[in-house]
């Protein structure tokens, strides 16, 4: 484990690394069996030589300290030379820190309204679901979603379908059934909506903005916040109702949300 990058870092020069940002709940890093699925993945699909994941594992628990906080964990092919070119980086490095925990409950709790963002994502299979270390789109999304009069933004790729938020993922009801967009050409593919897989019933397709004109309820998720509903998609509102058993399936919210 590096804690300190140089400048001479792949990651630090050209975004060339992944990560994953870990909720700590109960001193216990959660999801961790995704979130090393996902890195294990990306690893393999950029190209960089496999970890150990007990190695790994380890080194993100050393820096918990508190019940509840955050653990980042980042992943980078090497460091030193220049150009390029990855060949002769057999050693990839391992960065992780913590912070303090965000609170989401009142997002939790009354929802979020939504908007939709002006910039579009660009389509590249070879990088979609991967959660790499090149995010200026994310970057300008944000500034944009914080410019903006909405809590964040429906995020579409350039063929303008329906891809995430800025920094979460986005599930919605049609006719009774959940649905989520297909992440195989844009998008991160996060580890809550990768459990959520796992648990529900859920179609996953490409869908234009016009479907969601025809949504009877929907939700954001990603592994630190969880599951949280939303209250106002443009000007159409919601009942938070029809999320409230979504967010009750999760461990770390059961409990902690009134209906």
């Amino acid at each position: 484990m590096v804690l300190q990058p140089t400048v001479s870092d792949r990651s630090f020069q050209y975004g060339d690394g992944i990560f994953t940002t870990i909720l700590v709940d109960n001193s216990q890093l959660v999801l961790w069996d995704l979130h090393w699925q996902r890195l294990a993945q990306s690893l393999k699909r950029l190209q960089m030589p496999a970890l150990n994941e007990q190695v790994v594992k380890r080194q993100a628990e050393q820096v918990i300290t508190a019940p509840s906080q955050v653990v980042k964990l980042l992943v980078s092919r090497g460091q030193g030379g220049r150009g390029y070119s990855p060949a002769g980086f057999n050693e990839p490095l391992v960065y992780v820190t913590n912070s303090p925990l965000p609170d989401y409950h009142v997002q939790r709790q009354q929802g979020i309204r939504l908007g939709v963002a002006s910039l579009q994502l660009s389509t590249q299979p070879l990088l979609a679901g991967m959660k790499h270390t090149s995010r200026l789109e994310t970057v300008l999304l944000k500034a944009e979603a914080e410019q903006s009069a909405f809590d964040d933004l429906i995020v579409c790729d350039q063929q303008g379908r329906v891809t995430e938020l800025c920094a979460a993922n986005v599930f919605f009801k049609i006719n009774g059934q959940w649905c989520t967009p297909k992440l195989d050409q844009a998008g991160v593919e996060g580890v809550m909506r990768q459990w959520l897989l796992q648990q529900m019933n859920v179609q996953q397709g490409y869908y234009p903005l016009t479907v969601l004109d025809q949504a009877s309820t929907m939700f954001a998720s990603n592994a630190l916040m969880g599951v949280v509903p939303v209250l106002q998609f443009m000007q159409r509102s919601f009942n938070l109702d029809e999320v409230r058993p979504i967010q009750q399936l999760v461990p770390f919210l059961a409990g902690k949300i009134s209906c």
